[in-house]
């Protein structure tokens, strides 16, 4: 009979501390009855995917809606494929978009909150003393398997139903202790792997947050729980952080799912409480007529910093986010069309059970409308600060005048319909160009239905009876008065009774102009813009009416 506690001091001979040491370090939290504990948990082995920025809203929800506490741990135990400043992205990206911590990872270095270290390289000798504890209990045992033992055994397998380490091809389960002492003795390197009691003929059920009741057949492998190295495997990482931080509720891809009964079994054999899971189906996208999920290879949209990128709004995505996240969001935003999100009342059972569909022009439409309710001090305000970082030009005319921009931004804000032109802050650019001399590129191209003649009678006219200071209304009485004097009907409708007696109406007559003064056909409101521009809107319709002559 193995002496379980004698090869557990050979082989921990270096771990100082207890399990019930690290329970005690780590007590219950003492949150009011009800309240979750969440946590996001990536690897820094590559960008912030939006699924991953996705399930972390989804956990922060989660937890803020109960007066719990959400958490970021890093899980960097896969050093081969970690990357440089793989940390501190997944942190501007999670910032950028207000998906902030309450306790965690603060940067590569730093961290905040009493559950601590939460970067798993750190955490080393806290799963020594957990992985000490199950071999002392019997439940776990060290391996000696070479990479070669196991291929032999994959080989074995191969028309085989179940596939792992198990049974009879669990070779090291049952060493003597003088076999153990000897390996040992002679260095052979070793895992640790968990000695499972599951039976492949018995069902665990388990209630998942989103998905309902799921049956499946128990783990019945002897996973590794340590590497040769000592480094922990995600899943046993997984049970003793979770539960030494107190975590209640763990949301994650659906891809897990599979590995429950292993989870299960691993907070069992600890004598842990199991936490609650809530698997998100993944996001999906739409090609050629079907579906397919968001692919880091295929799709820009994918990485995180697109969004910042191209000038997303923090309010933009998180919206946009809650319409994918909760079927009844947009009804709850219909009724509360100015409400902060923080009070949409988020329920994980609300989630999509199929995968929540990506929709590029769904998210414009979205950002479009968070953009048109702010003012326009906060449109400058965000949009000056992306701007000094990704377009340095349009940052410094911005800086140039204060005054000038907020006005530009201004100008069909104010009101109960304000337009909703600007999806991100990268459009703006274009959207302000012909404002400023820098970036203003003449084009006085005519709709069909206005001939270069007309034009030039219009404007040759219009140069004489501008003037700045007129108001709104003594500013289109001049034009509508124009109308008459070169062939067009000041009113629409009566155009659109006798098309034929006119050669167009005051709309077209407005058209001329703004082409001139702006190079577009559409824009907002014609009078402000041309206040703005002052003595330069008159220069250029001089100039506009000079290209139209003869």
């Amino acid at each position: 009979m193995t002496d379980c506690k004698k090869i557990a001091d050979l082989i921990f001979k270096d771990v100082e501390k207890t399990a019930g040491y690290y329970e005690n370090k780590y007590p219950p939290r003492g949150l009011k009855e009800g309240a979750r504990v969440t946590r996001f948990a990536p690897s820094p082995t590559g960008y912030l995917h939006f699924g991953g920025l996705y399930a972390a809203f989804a956990s922060k929800l989660t937890a803020q809606s109960t007066g719990g506490v959400f958490m970021l741990r890093i899980e960097d135990t896969d050093k081969k494929r970690e990357i440089d400043d793989g940390v501190s992205a997944i942190i501007k990206g999670l910032s950028a978009f207000g998906v902030t911590a309450d306790e965690g990872v603060t940067g590569s270095d730093s961290e905040t909150g009493s559950y601590g270290p939460y970067v798993q390289s750190r955490r080393r000798d806290i799963y020594r003393a957990f992985a000490r504890k199950l071999m002392e209990e019997g439940k776990a045992y060290p391996c000696f398997c070479t990479p070669q033992e196991l291929e032999e055994i994959r080989a074995q397998q191969e028309n085989e139903d179940i596939k792992g380490y198990y049974g009879r091809y669990a070779r090291c389960r049952c060493l003597s202790d003088s076999e153990i002492e000897e390996k040992i003795k002679n260095c052979e390197p070793f895992t640790v792997r968990l000695r499972s009691t599951g039976d492949i003929n018995r069902k665990i059920t388990f209630d998942d947050m989103i998905k309902g009741k799921i049956e499946m057949s128990e783990n019945v492998n002897d996973v590794v729980i340590l590497k040769t190295d000592g480094i922990p495997t995600y899943h046993f990482a997984h049970a003793v952080d979770d539960h030494l931080m107190r975590t209640t509720h763990v949301i994650r891809g659906d891809e897990w799912i599979a590995s429950v009964p292993l989870h299960l079994e691993l907070f069992r054999a600890l004598g842990f409480k199991p936490v609650k899971y809530a698997h998100i189906a993944p996001i999906m996208k739409e090609e050629n007529g079907g579906k397919r999920k968001l692919s880091k290879r295929k799709d820009p949209e994918a990485n995180v910093s697109y969004y910042t990128e191209k000038g997303y709004p923090e309010e933009s995505v998180k919206e946009y986010m809650l319409t994918i996240l909760n079927s009844n969001f947009e009804d709850w935003r219909r009724a509360n069309k100015t409400a902060d999100i923080s009070a949409f009342p988020f329920n994980l059972k609300k989630m999509s059970l199929s995968g929540a569909l990506f929709d590029m022009v769904k998210l414009n439409d979205v950002s479009k409308n968070v953009i048109s309710l702010m003012t326009a001090q906060k449109v400058y305000s965000l949009l000056s600060e992306w701007a000094k970082e990704y377009d340095r030009e349009l940052y410094s005319l911005l800086s140039q005048n204060p005054e000038k921009a907020q006005a530009i931004l201004n100008i069909d804000r104010d009101n109960p319909k304000p337009r909703k032109d600007i999806a991100c802050w990268s459009e703006i650019r274009d959207y302000v160009s012909y404002f400023y001399g820098e970036l203003y590129s003449p084009d006085y191209s005519l709709p069909e239905n206005i001939n270069r003649a007309d034009a030039y009678e219009i404007l040759s006219k219009y140069k004489n009876i501008y003037k700045a200071e007129d108001t709104k209304e003594e500013w289109f009485a001049k034009i509508k008065e124009l109308c008459s004097d070169c062939g067009f009907t000041p009113n629409v409708k009566e155009y659109k009774q006798n098309p034929g007696s006119f050669k167009g109406h005051v709309g077209d007559v407005s058209t001329v102009i703004r082409v001139a003064v702006t190079s577009r056909t559409n824009t907002p409101d014609l009078y402000y813009i041309m206040r703005i521009l002052g003595d330069e809107a008159l220069r250029r319709i001089e100039r506009a009416a000079e290209s139209y002559k003869g």
